[in-house]
Protein backbone atom coordinates (compact mmCIF):
# COMPACT_ATOMS: atom_id res chain seq x y z
CA UNK A 1 0.00 0.00 0.00
CA UNK A 2 1.45 3.33 -1.11
CA UNK A 3 0.86 5.64 1.84
CA UNK A 4 2.51 8.58 0.10
CA UNK A 5 0.05 8.36 -2.83
CA UNK A 6 -2.92 8.10 -0.44
CA UNK A 7 -1.67 11.09 1.55
CA UNK A 8 -1.13 13.08 -1.63
CA UNK A 9 -4.62 12.25 -2.90
CA UNK A 10 -6.14 13.22 0.47
CA UNK A 11 -4.25 16.51 0.42
CA UNK A 12 -5.45 17.18 -3.13
CA UNK A 13 -9.09 16.47 -2.14
CA UNK A 14 -8.80 18.69 0.93
CA UNK A 15 -7.16 21.42 -1.15
CA UNK A 16 -9.89 21.29 -3.79
CA UNK A 17 -12.63 21.25 -1.14
CA UNK A 18 -11.00 24.15 0.66
CA UNK A 19 -10.68 26.16 -2.54
CA UNK A 20 -14.31 25.45 -3.38
CA UNK A 21 -15.40 26.43 0.11
CA UNK A 22 -13.34 29.62 -0.08
CA UNK A 23 -14.83 30.34 -3.50
CA UNK A 24 -18.33 29.78 -2.16
CA UNK A 25 -17.69 32.20 0.71
CA UNK A 26 -16.38 34.82 -1.73
CA UNK A 27 -19.38 34.28 -4.04
CA UNK A 28 -21.77 34.60 -1.09
CA UNK A 29 -20.31 37.86 0.21
CA UNK A 30 -19.90 39.36 -3.25
CA UNK A 31 -23.43 38.26 -4.16
CA UNK A 32 -24.87 39.79 -0.99
CA UNK A 33 -23.04 43.06 -1.74
CA UNK A 34 -24.44 43.07 -5.30
CA UNK A 35 -27.94 42.30 -4.02
CA UNK A 36 -27.70 45.15 -1.52
CA UNK A 37 -26.40 47.45 -4.27
CA UNK A 38 -29.22 46.41 -6.63
CA UNK A 39 -31.98 46.88 -4.03
CA UNK A 40 -30.59 50.28 -3.03
CA UNK A 41 -30.37 51.28 -6.70
CA UNK A 42 -33.96 50.22 -7.29
CA UNK A 43 -35.05 52.02 -4.13
CA UNK A 44 -33.40 55.27 -5.22
CA UNK A 45 -34.96 54.95 -8.68
CA UNK A 46 -38.41 54.50 -7.15
CA UNK A 47 -37.84 57.48 -4.85
CA UNK A 48 -36.88 59.62 -7.84
CA UNK A 49 -40.10 58.53 -9.51
CA UNK A 50 -41.90 59.68 -6.33
CA UNK A 51 -43.29 56.22 -5.62
CA UNK A 52 -44.82 55.94 -2.15
CA UNK A 53 -42.32 54.83 0.51
CA UNK A 54 -44.59 51.95 1.55
CA UNK A 55 -44.60 50.45 -1.95
CA UNK A 56 -40.86 51.16 -2.34
CA UNK A 57 -40.02 49.22 0.82
CA UNK A 58 -42.23 46.31 -0.17
CA UNK A 59 -40.69 46.06 -3.67
CA UNK A 60 -37.17 46.21 -2.24
CA UNK A 61 -37.94 43.41 0.24
CA UNK A 62 -39.45 41.20 -2.47
CA UNK A 63 -36.55 41.71 -4.89
CA UNK A 64 -34.03 41.08 -2.09
CA UNK A 65 -35.64 37.73 -1.20
CA UNK A 66 -35.82 36.61 -4.85
CA UNK A 67 -32.19 37.54 -5.55
CA UNK A 68 -31.05 35.75 -2.39
CA UNK A 69 -32.82 32.57 -3.51
CA UNK A 70 -31.13 32.88 -6.90
CA UNK A 71 -27.76 33.26 -5.12
CA UNK A 72 -28.39 30.08 -3.10
CA UNK A 73 -29.23 28.16 -6.30
CA UNK A 74 -26.03 29.49 -7.90
CA UNK A 75 -23.96 28.32 -4.92
CA UNK A 76 -25.48 24.84 -5.14
CA UNK A 77 -24.57 24.75 -8.84
CA UNK A 78 -21.04 25.81 -7.93
CA UNK A 79 -20.77 22.75 -5.66
CA UNK A 80 -22.02 20.49 -8.44
CA UNK A 81 -25.61 20.07 -7.26
CA UNK A 82 -28.04 19.69 -10.17
CA UNK A 83 -30.05 22.91 -10.05
CA UNK A 84 -32.98 21.52 -12.03
CA UNK A 85 -33.35 18.73 -9.50
CA UNK A 86 -32.97 21.29 -6.73
CA UNK A 87 -35.67 23.44 -8.31
CA UNK A 88 -38.03 20.45 -8.39
CA UNK A 89 -37.20 19.64 -4.77
CA UNK A 90 -37.70 23.32 -3.87
CA UNK A 91 -41.11 23.33 -5.55
CA UNK A 92 -42.14 20.16 -3.72
CA UNK A 93 -40.81 21.55 -0.45
CA UNK A 94 -42.69 24.77 -1.13
CA UNK A 95 -45.97 22.85 -1.44
CA UNK A 96 -45.27 20.95 1.77
CA UNK A 97 -44.22 24.08 3.62
CA UNK A 98 -47.23 25.93 2.23
CA UNK A 99 -49.55 23.27 3.60
CA UNK A 100 -47.80 23.26 6.97
CA UNK A 101 -47.26 27.02 7.19
CA UNK A 102 -50.50 28.28 5.75
CA UNK A 103 -50.36 31.18 8.21
CA UNK A 104 -47.09 32.37 6.65
CA UNK A 105 -48.63 32.39 3.19
CA UNK A 106 -51.69 34.15 4.60
CA UNK A 107 -49.39 36.86 5.97
CA UNK A 108 -47.74 37.19 2.56
CA UNK A 109 -51.09 37.43 0.73
CA UNK A 110 -52.37 39.96 3.27
CA UNK A 111 -49.20 42.02 2.78
CA UNK A 112 -49.85 42.17 -0.97
CA UNK A 113 -53.39 43.42 -0.35
CA UNK A 114 -52.15 45.99 2.18
CA UNK A 115 -49.79 47.43 -0.44
CA UNK A 116 -52.49 47.41 -3.14
CA UNK A 117 -55.40 48.77 -1.08
CA UNK A 118 -53.19 51.05 1.07
CA UNK A 119 -55.38 51.55 4.16
CA UNK A 120 -52.27 53.14 5.70
CA UNK A 121 -48.70 53.97 4.72
CA UNK A 122 -45.32 54.25 6.39
CA UNK A 123 -45.35 57.14 8.88
CA UNK A 124 -49.08 56.97 9.67
CA UNK A 125 -50.26 56.73 13.28
CA UNK A 126 -52.60 53.73 13.40
CA UNK A 127 -54.18 51.01 15.47
CA UNK A 128 -53.70 47.63 13.75
CA UNK A 129 -54.09 44.18 15.24
CA UNK A 130 -54.69 45.73 18.66
CA UNK A 131 -51.41 47.69 18.54
CA UNK A 132 -51.31 51.50 18.41
CA UNK A 133 -48.30 53.37 17.07
CA UNK A 134 -46.47 54.76 14.05
CA UNK A 135 -45.97 52.47 11.05
CA UNK A 136 -42.26 51.90 10.45
CA UNK A 137 -42.43 49.28 7.71
CA UNK A 138 -44.84 47.02 5.82
CA UNK A 139 -42.88 43.84 5.15
CA UNK A 140 -43.58 40.64 3.26
CA UNK A 141 -45.06 38.91 6.30
CA UNK A 142 -45.45 41.52 9.04
CA UNK A 143 -46.10 45.20 9.71
CA UNK A 144 -43.65 46.96 12.02
CA UNK A 145 -45.19 49.50 14.40
CA UNK A 146 -43.37 51.75 16.86
CA UNK A 147 -45.65 52.37 19.87
CA UNK A 148 -45.80 55.67 21.80
CA UNK A 149 -43.81 53.92 24.55
CA UNK A 150 -41.03 53.45 21.92
CA UNK A 151 -41.54 49.69 21.73
CA UNK A 152 -40.93 48.17 18.30
CA UNK A 153 -43.79 45.75 17.61
CA UNK A 154 -44.27 43.45 14.60
CA UNK A 155 -47.84 42.41 13.77
CA UNK A 156 -48.58 39.64 11.26
CA UNK A 157 -50.08 41.01 8.06
CA UNK A 158 -52.99 38.56 8.18
CA UNK A 159 -53.94 39.82 11.66
CA UNK A 160 -53.64 43.42 10.44
CA UNK A 161 -55.81 42.79 7.38
CA UNK A 162 -58.45 40.70 9.16
CA UNK A 163 -58.81 43.04 12.16
CA UNK A 164 -60.14 46.58 12.44
CA UNK A 165 -57.74 49.23 11.10
CA UNK A 166 -57.86 52.75 12.55
CA UNK A 167 -55.77 55.35 10.72
CA UNK A 168 -55.46 58.51 12.82
CA UNK A 169 -53.36 60.27 10.16
CA UNK A 170 -55.72 59.79 7.22
CA UNK A 171 -58.01 62.78 7.88
CA UNK A 172 -57.02 66.42 7.89
CA UNK A 173 -57.80 66.97 11.58
CA UNK A 174 -58.63 65.11 14.81
CA UNK A 175 -60.85 65.94 17.75
CA UNK A 176 -59.39 65.95 21.26
CA UNK A 177 -61.98 64.66 23.77
CA UNK A 178 -61.55 65.95 27.34
CA UNK A 179 -63.90 66.81 30.20
CA UNK A 180 -63.97 69.46 32.93
CA UNK A 181 -65.70 68.63 36.20
CA UNK A 182 -67.37 71.65 37.84
CA UNK A 183 -68.68 72.11 41.36
CA UNK A 184 -72.39 72.56 42.10
CA UNK A 185 -71.77 76.21 43.00
CA UNK A 186 -70.00 76.98 39.70
CA UNK A 187 -71.69 78.85 36.86
CA UNK A 188 -71.41 76.54 33.80
CA UNK A 189 -71.87 79.35 31.28
CA UNK A 190 -69.04 81.34 32.80
CA UNK A 191 -66.75 78.30 32.70
CA UNK A 192 -67.73 77.62 29.08
CA UNK A 193 -66.81 81.15 27.99
CA UNK A 194 -63.54 81.02 29.94
CA UNK A 195 -62.48 77.72 28.36
CA UNK A 196 -63.47 78.79 24.84
CA UNK A 197 -61.34 81.91 25.18
CA UNK A 198 -58.43 79.87 26.57
CA UNK A 199 -58.59 77.31 23.74
CA UNK A 200 -58.02 80.09 21.20
CA UNK A 201 -54.66 80.82 22.85
CA UNK A 202 -53.42 77.20 22.69
CA UNK A 203 -51.00 76.67 19.75
CA UNK A 204 -52.17 74.47 16.88
CA UNK A 205 -55.85 74.47 17.90
CA UNK A 206 -57.85 74.92 14.68
CA UNK A 207 -60.37 77.72 14.23
CA UNK A 208 -62.42 75.57 11.89
CA UNK A 209 -64.06 73.46 13.13
CA UNK A 210 -64.58 75.61 16.19
CA UNK A 211 -63.74 74.03 19.57
CA UNK A 212 -66.76 72.59 21.39
CA UNK A 213 -67.31 73.38 25.07
CA UNK A 214 -70.76 72.31 26.30
CA UNK A 215 -72.44 70.66 29.27
CA UNK A 216 -72.00 66.90 28.81
CA UNK A 217 -73.67 65.42 31.89
CA UNK A 218 -74.35 65.85 35.61
CA UNK A 219 -72.69 63.92 38.41
CA UNK A 220 -72.81 63.96 42.21
CA UNK A 221 -69.96 66.48 42.14
CA UNK A 222 -71.73 68.84 39.71
CA UNK A 223 -72.02 69.48 35.97
CA UNK A 224 -69.41 68.06 33.59
CA UNK A 225 -68.28 70.03 30.53
CA UNK A 226 -67.16 68.41 27.29
CA UNK A 227 -64.01 70.21 26.09
CA UNK A 228 -63.27 69.29 22.47
CA UNK A 229 -60.71 71.25 20.43
CA UNK A 230 -59.64 70.19 16.92
CA UNK A 231 -56.10 69.95 15.58
CA UNK A 232 -53.95 68.32 12.92
CA UNK A 233 -53.05 64.68 13.69
CA UNK A 234 -49.39 65.50 14.29
CA UNK A 235 -50.30 68.07 16.98
CA UNK A 236 -52.71 65.82 18.89
CA UNK A 237 -50.71 65.14 22.05
CA UNK A 238 -49.44 68.71 22.37
CA UNK A 239 -53.02 70.04 22.17
CA UNK A 240 -54.22 67.27 24.50
CA UNK A 241 -51.81 68.14 27.30
CA UNK A 242 -52.12 71.91 26.82
CA UNK A 243 -55.92 71.66 27.04
CA UNK A 244 -55.68 69.61 30.23
CA UNK A 245 -53.42 72.29 31.68
CA UNK A 246 -55.91 74.97 30.64
CA UNK A 247 -58.78 73.16 32.39
CA UNK A 248 -56.87 72.85 35.64
CA UNK A 249 -55.09 76.19 35.79
CA UNK A 250 -57.75 78.27 34.04
CA UNK A 251 -60.59 77.24 36.34
CA UNK A 252 -58.35 77.47 39.42
CA UNK A 253 -57.07 80.95 38.56
CA UNK A 254 -60.62 82.15 37.85
CA UNK A 255 -61.67 81.16 41.38
CA UNK A 256 -63.91 78.22 40.55
CA UNK A 257 -64.46 76.02 43.61
CA UNK A 258 -63.09 72.51 43.65
CA UNK A 259 -65.79 69.94 42.82
CA UNK A 260 -66.98 67.79 45.71
CA UNK A 261 -69.55 65.06 45.91
CA UNK A 262 -72.54 65.96 48.12
CA UNK A 263 -74.71 63.51 50.01
CA UNK A 264 -77.83 64.29 52.04
CA UNK A 265 -78.21 62.18 55.17
CA UNK A 266 -81.56 62.43 57.00
CA UNK A 267 -82.14 60.93 60.42
CA UNK A 268 -85.81 60.71 61.43
CA UNK A 269 -86.67 59.70 64.96
CA UNK A 270 -89.65 57.35 65.13
CA UNK A 271 -91.41 56.49 68.39
CA UNK A 272 -92.08 52.89 69.38
CA UNK A 273 -95.81 53.42 69.02
CA UNK A 274 -95.48 54.80 65.52
CA UNK A 275 -93.10 52.01 64.59
CA UNK A 276 -95.66 49.45 65.88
Amino acid sequence: MNFEAITQNALNVIMQAGLKLLGAVVIWFVGRMLIRFATNLIGRALVRQKVDSTITGYIRSTIGVLLTLALVVALLGFFGVETTTFAALLAAAGIAIGAAWSGLLANFAAGVFLVILRPFKVGDFVTVGGVTGTVRDIGLFGTTVNTPENVLTIVGNSKVFSDTIQNYSANEYRRVDLVAQLAHEAEPEQAIQLLKAGLKRIPNVLDAPNPDVEILQFTLAGPVLAVRPYCHPGDYWQVYFDTNRLIQQGLHDAGFPAPEQHYAVRNQMVSHAEAA
